[in-house]
Order: C-alpha cells, then structure tokens, then sequence
C-alpha cells in the first residue's frame, strides 16, 4: 500500500518523509544504537530504572513496566498495521492469486523451518537443551528494515522484486503471529479470549458502517486489546485480528479502501513511534557487566545458534525450496525476477529484528539467555543486511536476461527500484 501524496501542508510532507522505508529503517537503527550505548554507559542504571518504571492501573492488571508497555500496547499498533498490509495483500494485493503468489508463500515456509532447524541443531550440539524454547527467534523477518536496505542498495533491480520480498515478509509476519499465539501461551483464561474476539468482530462491523468514526473505534480496539492481554494471548494479536477485519473493497460513495485510508493514519505512528520505542527498550543490552564481560556473553550457545540461523538458515530456506519449487513445479518466479535475485533476497529475510526481539523476550522470561539472545539477533541483523546490501549492488551491476523468471515468456515487467516512490 502506498501513502496518499495529496496533502502538501507541513504534517503530510513530515507524515510522508517519516512512513518512506528508507526513514522507518533509520529510526530503528538510531533507537536500538541509542538504546546500546545508554545500556553500556555509566549511566546504565538509569537505562535499566526507566524500562522497570511500572505505570497503569493496577485494577485491570495493566501495571506494566514502561518495557512491557512497549511491547505488548506500542507493538500492537505495528501489528495493525501488519494486519492491514495484509487484508490489502489478500483481497487487492499479491496474495490474491494463490498462483503468483504460492512462490513467495512456500519461501516464506522455508525461511522459517529451517532458521528453527539450525537453531535447534546448534544448541543441541553445543550442550544447551535450556535455550530450546527459543527456537522460533530466528526465523522472523522485519519488514521496515528489509524494505529499507532493498530501497537503498536495490536501485535499478526489478520493482517485482520489492513486491515479492513484501509478500514473503508478510507471510513470514503472519506465520510469526501464529507461532506467538501457539507456542507463546503458556495458559489461556477463555472468557477474556471470546470477549476480545467479540470485540474484534464488533470493530469490523463498525467498520463496514458509514458513521464509523475514530473515537467510537479507538475505544472498542482498546477494549479487545485489554481483553487480549488478559486472556493471557500476546496483547499484538489483538493488533493484527484488528487490522484484517477491515474492509480491503471501496465502500458505496467512498474513493478509496478503508484498509487504505487506516493504513495511511495509522503508520506514520507506527513507523514514527511504536517500532523505535520498541527498539530502545528491548536493545538495550548491557554487556559490560559479569565476572566474564562480553567475551563471556558472547560465547553463550544462543549466540551461535541465533546468528548463524538468521544469516544461513534464512538464506538456505528462502533459496532452497524457492529453487525446488521452480524446477521441480510448474510454478515459476514472477516476471522479471531470477533465481540469482533471491541471493539477497535471502539475507533481507534474515534481518529479524523487531519481532525475533519480542519472541526472545517471550522464549527466555527472566532467564540470563536473554541478553546473549538478544546480542544475537542484533549481531546476525546487522550481518545479514551488510551481505544483503553487497549481494544488492551486485546483482543490479549484473547484465538482466530476456527471461530472467525461465517461464518461456520474454520479460514484460520493465519497473524498476529507485524509478519512482514507493514508500
């Protein structure tokens, strides 16, 4: 989905320079490094007070730490948003055609088996059957930073090629979310659960109806997530349950999707916001203290297990069953897009970021693998985006066939990254 260009007044040219991918990655990039820094420093202690901060009342068990209010309420608007991308991807967008659209999907599936393959395998041969509950850290993908390194070293590659690393990204989201709910929950209280799925389904058909408006919406959200939160269910499902019942049709009278118009009110807090606030209370990892230091934190099996399964394991999924779908299958690449192209396409996936943080959190609750897990998954993000990025340039200074996708078709797909704006 793209952000409406007509409003020139100040807010909309602040609203369109913050919701451009190239932006959304930066404002990850310094919250997370600002987050580092302050944890390291001697002044880590204050780090440390201000993410334990409890606010909120106490009578609906929502006296959280500032930390948790992070993850749990800020990521939850991420996840509307990741709930809109993805109602629009299904009902206008790449996932409409279960043809064209199956590639991406059986990448997606392969981009997080076997990251939780290699997970599993490293920690068990390396003698720590306790960091198994992490297992799914490594196989997310964070879409703004994936999207952000594509647009910036992707210049003169298939604009498919974006299209294509949205879809997988998605699908990769939505898997992740139902890992979150599966995996993640240690016991659910039923009455909250219907109350919030009540809730969900009273939002939806608010709004398919003419007078819907924010401030009758907002309240039932907040409703269904507190519902949420308390039924035990990660509190960022509300979020994404939110986000797909919105209509993705134009409404009688209305220029536009919904999913559309919410989309483009909604991200600019998302990107601005809840992601960056997110990343400064989960990366801030401090490594200097312990008898062992850094040395002795990085040694720890999850290091190895994390990292090598975000940069490898991604890569190795997204490849393999895409290079086993197309030559054992009728089914084929989309137009303009080759079996080299996946290369880097391979190591954006395994960007995990936001999302392998807040399943670290979830995997390793007040145990000490915590902040190996998460050096982990900033260290294999970074290693992954560096190779994605030299991957990127790379293969746009390479010569491009007539039929890069092998389909017997000449390419008709001309686009290309960095042409026009697309975020």
């Amino acid at each position: 989905m793209t952000t409406s260009t007509a409003d020139m007044s100040p807010y909309g040219r602040v609203r369109r320079w913050v919701t451009r991918e190239t932006t959304g990655g930066v404002l990850l990039l310094v919250a997370a490094a600002l987050a580092l820094v302050w944890a390291n420093s001697p002044w880590r202690s204050a780090y440390t007070s201000l993410s334990e901060l409890v606010v909120g009342p106490a009578a609906l068990h929502l006296d959280l730490s500032l930390a948790s209010w992070a993850a749990d309420g800020l990521l939850a608007v991420f996840f509307f948003t990741v709930g809109l991308e993805l109602k629009h991807e299904l009902v206008a967008g790449s996932l409409r055609r279960p043809r064209e659209a199956a590639v991406p999907v059986l990448a997606a599936v392969g981009g997080m088996v076997l990251p939780a393959v290699v997970f599993v395998t490293l920690v068990a041969a390396l003698g720590d059957p306790g960091a198994l509950p992490g297992w799914a850290i490594p196989t997310a993908t964070d879409i703004a930073f994936a999207l952000a390194v594509l647009a910036i070293f992707g210049r003169g590659l298939p604009l498919a090629l974006r299209t294509f690393l949205l879809t997988l990204a998605v699908v990769d989201d939505l898997l992740a979310i139902i890992v979150i709910a599966v995996f993640y929950t240690a016991e659910i209280q039923v009455l909250p659960l219907v109350g919030s799925l009540v809730g969900v389904a009273a939002f939806g058909v608010l709004t398919r109806l003419k007078w819907a408006r924010w401030w009758l919406l907002l309240p039932l959200g907040l409703v269904a997530w507190i519902l949420m939160h308390a039924s035990g269910v990660h509190a960022t499902i509300a979020g994404v349950l939110l986000g797909l019942v919105v209509p993705a049709t134009t409404l009688p009278g209305e220029p536009t999707p919904r999913v559309e118009r919410y989309d483009d009110t909604i991200r600019p807090l998302s990107a601005a916001v809840a992601l960056p606030v997110f990343a400064f209370f989960a990366a801030g990892v401090t490594v200097v203290d312990g008898p062992g230091g850094p040395l002795q934190l990085l040694g720890q099996p999850v290091v190895v297990a994390i990292t090598a399964g975000l940069v490898l394991g991604k890569l190795a999924g997204v490849l393999g069953v895409t290079a086993l779908v197309t030559r054992l299958t009728p089914l084929r690449l989309p137009d303009s897009i080759g079996l080299r192209d996946l290369l880097p396409i391979g190591f954006l996936t395994g960007m995990g970021f936001t999302v392998s943080l807040l399943i670290t959190e979830l995997s390793y609750p007040g145990d000490d693998r915590t902040a190996a897990a998460k050096v982990a998954v900033l260290l294999g993000t970074m290693v992954a985006a560096a190779l994605a990025a030299i991957t990127l340039v790379r293969d746009a200074r390479q010569a491009r066939g007539r039929d890069m996708n092998e389909d017997g078709v000449p390419d008709s797909d001309t686009g290309r990254i960095g042409d026009e704006s697309h975020g």
